[in-house]
């Protein structure tokens, strides 16, 4: 747990691992959560998205300070898993396995980029469907539309790129209703293997300033993530570090 959130102490290859057991034996309702700071203190703050992160399948370490955590923890991972990484892996590994795949979120321009370049880079490639939902609440007539039409589809693995919390909550929300073997709430995935958005270079993301490159990147809509949150969250992890040592002596 990383301040009352659950946080598996799992590697990419677990997960793909994990991913194909689910579809190999067609059990439904799993969904992964690729959890990172905003994930945490977004948790911490709403007990709604705690509750959806808590009950999830897997709960990965996709931010940096979340592997740092692991290991303070005691748990020695290598690398995290990084959510694009981790979307772009299990198609290369699971190529030849003919593995269909749903694409649920960002723009219909986003989509039409990103099937076409998977179609490219993984030959063979077999996609189920894609869908950009409004952005706005659905109408309980479109919830009921699109729940037929992943259904319909009947996708091995159906990915949610809608941004933190909203996908969090909606796989928590839709997992009894939706017939597919494993869900993933991917983020900015989408967007990084479109290409429409830039991806920090390789050494800044394995080297811990993904965020600063995203917050030159894209101010005005993550400034509040990474200026406010990752001071708040690294506040809350040093009184919980403190806090800990003495409440087990006032307990003796």
């Amino acid at each position: 747990m990383i301040l009352g959130t659950r946080v598996d102490a799992v590697q990419i290859p677990y997960i793909i691992q994990y991913m194909e057991d689910c579809i190999a034996k067609n059990i439904h309702h799993n969904y992964i959560i690729v959890a990172n700071v905003d994930t945490i203190m977004q948790s911490k703050h709403n007990p709604k998205i705690q509750e959806a992160v808590n009950a999830s399948s897997l709960s990965i370490p996709d931010g940096f300070p979340l592997l740092i955590m692991q290991r303070l923890h005691g748990n020695p991972l290598k690398k995290r898993a990084y959510g694009p990484d981790l979307m772009n892996g299990f198609l290369k590994i699971t190529g030849e396995k003919k593995y269909s795949h749903f694409f649920y979120g960002a723009t219909e321009d986003t989509l039409d980029n990103l099937t076409k370049k998977l179609k490219v880079l993984f030959p063979g490639i077999r996609i189920a469907g894609a869908y950009s939902p409004p952005f706005r609440p659905l109408t309980l007539d479109e919830d009921a539309k699109i729940v037929e039409m992943i259904n319909k589809a009947a996708p091995s693995v159906l990915w949610v790129g809608i941004g933190c919390p909203k996908q969090e909550l909606w796989m928590y929300e839709h997992r009894e209703q939706l017939s597919v073997p494993v869900m993933l709430g991917v983020g900015a995935a989408f967007d990084f293997l479109a290409g429409v958005k830039p991806q920090a270079p390789r050494w800044i993301r394995d080297n811990g300033f993904e965020w600063f490159f995203r917050l030159i990147t894209e101010p005005k809509r993550l400034w509040r993530r990474y200026l406010m949150n990752y001071p708040l969250f690294v506040y809350h992890v040093l009184v919980e570090l403190v806090s800990k040592p003495i409440k087990s002596l006032l307990n003796k």
